[in-house]
Order: C-alpha cells, then structure tokens, then sequence
C-alpha cells in the first residue's frame, strides 16, 4: 500500500461499526479471503457446537435427541431464522436438502399447479442463457421427462417473452459472474400480468444483500446455505414458498419427511399443509447445526449493515486498483447498487491470474472462460485487505508472474 492509501484504509477500519466482527470468523493468518461468495469463512462458534452434537446430542443422548434437542423441528426453526433475511414469514421458509435438489422440487410444483390452472400447453420454463447452470439443467431434466420446455431470452427481452405458454420464470436474484442484479419487484410483476409464477434463485444475494420477496409478491425462491450465510461446504439450502400457495404446491419428491405425519408409517403418502411439505428424507444435522450458527451471526450483524459496507469495500478495492494503474476489464456494473457483493474482470488469462494470487495468499476464483472473480462478505473483511489485495493484482500483472507454468494447470474447482 501506498502511505496515502494505508491511511485511508486505516481510517475507514477505524471507523468500521463492524470491524468487531472479524473477530467472530477464524481468518487465517496471512490470508485475504475474497471468495466468501462461493464458500463463507468458518464462524468461531461452529466446532463448537458441531461437538455439542457430535459429543453430547448424537454420543451421548443418541435417537433420543431427535425430540430432546430438537433435531425434528430444525428444518423449520432455521428456515424460520433465514426468514427475515429475505423478507420472509417464518412459516413460509425451510432449510432442506441443496440448492438444486429444491430447485427440481419447486419448478416441479409450479408447473404442476399452473398445468391444473391454465392447461397443459402452458409449461415453458422462461430463464436467460448464462443463468447458473444447475437452474437450466433442471429445467432440461424436467424437459426430458416431458414436463418442461425450456425458453431462454436475454436480460433485455425477458419481459416480452412473457407470453401465454410460460408457466415459470426462473431467474437468479445476483448473476453468479457478473454479479449484476435483476429488477425483483418489476420483473415479479410482469411474469403475474402474463400470467406466469416465478422462482426466484438467492443463492449470491441471501444473507448479502437486503431482499424483501414479501414485498416484491414472490411466489418460491431457493438459496444456498455455504456462502454468504456461512453454513459451510455443502450446507444445507433452502426454500421459499409464499403463504398463498401453501397446501397447493405440491413438489414431487414424495419422501416421509414431506408426510403430514411421518411416524404414523402410512401405506400413502399424505403431504403436510405447511412449507414442511417441502422436506424429504432425514434431515442433516450435523450440516443444519453448523448452518444455524451462520445464520443466527448474520443475523445478529444485519444484512443492511453488511449490504452498506459491501458496497463500501468494493468501491475501495476499485479506487486501489485505479490508483495502482491496475487495468482489468470491469464486467460487472459500475454502479455498486445494480451488483451483489462481488466485482469480477474479465481477462484471457483470468485462470492463470488467479492462481498466482491464490499462491500469495489472495484467495478469490475464476469462471469459465474468462472471468477473475472477487466477492466481499465484509463482516470479517478490512479495508485494509482491499488495499493489500490491489496490490497483489497490480505487481501479479506487473511482473507477469502468473506466467509460471504450475499457475496455468487447471485444478478439477476453479
């Protein structure tokens, strides 16, 4: 860093209504973690609680801890938690299974609800190509089976492509790339004018970004659990449905969880009335318990809190970048309040780039074939990182050290 720079950073750190925070994540030393949007830092209070129920609830009290320390109802009391982060009534939300798993659950009962309202010709799926692949890949299985069709349009022809054959609009809140936002609210209300239901995908805005689906009329929404809610890899997701469409949707993977009454042990499947109709097979508890501790801090720092100093943090990392005569093609908005919390260049050797900061202990990630991505969950990120972190851009690029052969092999996750 600059002197100017260090004290700038130093100020802004000093003046951080949330830099107590850091202290709350297990950081490690020497590290700039500029990937909690794929993968959130460890809380502090996660191994601890995990031996609770490792050591005491599952060692200790065994089977009996799914009704002594409330396993049974952790679905639903954590959904119940996720809720007011996305603008949610706690009946309407239930952490489960992944994000892709709820996903197929909910495009399913969508377009069984809208084939019983509208017939069957209505069950086109409306999304845009470059969506996160596992929502078009469910789409195309559903395809497949012949309960689909599948219709891509661009970001600027969703709304006129909102005719009389799509039963569902499956968009994703911040795109996975670019990080650019869609119009919740506008493009909720064009798809219920054309007659169509929308699921909406929270997966890189959920916990990150204020989002009030209540107030934009949404009818689902799924989100992941790993990333800014910081449940750890492979956490459990969750689902939205809204209140008016409980006891309609009915999603297809019929398992004794989603039964009205699961310990009756019933020949036949009966689904229960509420968003608990949404669950499967047995709960994961070790992952749900890791999740609400997660759930439970970003909650406790606000997600307004952390949405201001976003936007804060990444407008710095760009002003260092700037200063440092750091040129990188920006592909996200300009504007920090049409993106999520990440910024991402694009460069051709974007792959090789990264890799070379990784090695210097700044870790963001690449998507295909171009992109260099940074995301900012800024309860435990300084600004002093994101001066430290230009820095690293600039000589890495300077210096041309990611030229080294061992930064261009591909890894099996990039």
């Amino acid at each position: 860093m600059t002197e100017t720079t260090n004290a700038r950073a130093r100020t802004l750190d000093a003046g951080d209504p949330l830099a107590r925070y850091r202290d709350r994540f297990d950081v490690p030393e020497g590290v700039i973690y500029l990937d909690g949007n794929s993968l959130g830092c460890l809380p502090k209070a996660t191994p601890a609680r995990l031996e609770q129920v490792v050591r005491e609830e599952w060692g200790r009290d065994l089977i009996r801890s799914w009704n002594s320390a409330g396993w049974v109802d952790m679905p639903a009391a954590i959904g119940a938690r996720i809720a007011p982060l996305i603008g949610a009534q706690p009946h309407e939300v239930i952490a489960c299974d992944s994000t892709s798993v709820n996903l197929f659950k909910l495009i399913s009962a969508a377009l069984a609800m809208q084939a019983g309202k509208h017939g069957a010709q209505r069950k086109v799926v409306l999304s845009e190509p470059g969506n996160f692949p596992t929502d078009l890949y469910m789409i195309e299985g559903l395809e497949r089976q012949g309960l689909a069709m599948r219709r891509l349009a661009g970001r600027d022809a969703l709304a006129e492509s909102l005719d009389d054959d799509v039963a569902l609009l499956l968009l994703t809140h911040a795109h996975y790339k670019t990080g650019e936002l869609f119009d919740m609210g506008a493009l909720t209300r064009a798809a219920h004018d054309a007659g169509a239901l929308v699921l909406w995908d929270l997966s890189h805005s959920g916990g990150a970004l204020p989002i009030d689906l209540n107030a934009c009329d949404a009818d689902f929404a799924v989100g992941c659990g790993y990333k800014y809610l910081n449940g750890g890899p492979g956490a459990p997701a969750y689902a939205f449905v809204a209140e008016r469409h409980l006891g309609k949707a009915r999603q297809p993977l019929t398992g004794w969880f989603g039964h009205a009454a699961p310990f009756a042990f019933d020949d036949d499947y009966a689904p229960a009335a509420g968003v608990e109709q949404m669950l499967c097979g047995t709960p994961p508890i070790l992952g749900l318990a890791a999740l609400e501790v997660g759930v439970d801090l970003v909650a406790e720092i606000g997600v307004a809190r952390l949405y201001e100093k976003s936007q804060a943090l990444s407008e710095f990392f760009r002003q260092c970048l700037h200063e440092r005569g750091v040129k990188l093609d920006l592909v996200s908005p300009t504007d920090p309040a049409q993106r999520g919390s990440q910024l991402s260049f694009r460069h051709e050797e974007a792959y090789a780039i990264c890799q070379a900061l990784i090695a210097r202990g700044v870790i963001g990630d690449f998507r295909d074939p171009d992109i260099l991505r940074f995301g900012f969950a800024p309860a435990y990120l300084r600004f002093e990182d994101m001066a430290e972190a230009a820095r690293h851009v600039a000589e890495v690029l300077e210096s041309g050290e990611w030229q080294r052969e061992e930064f261009r092999e591909r890894a099996a996750v990039t």
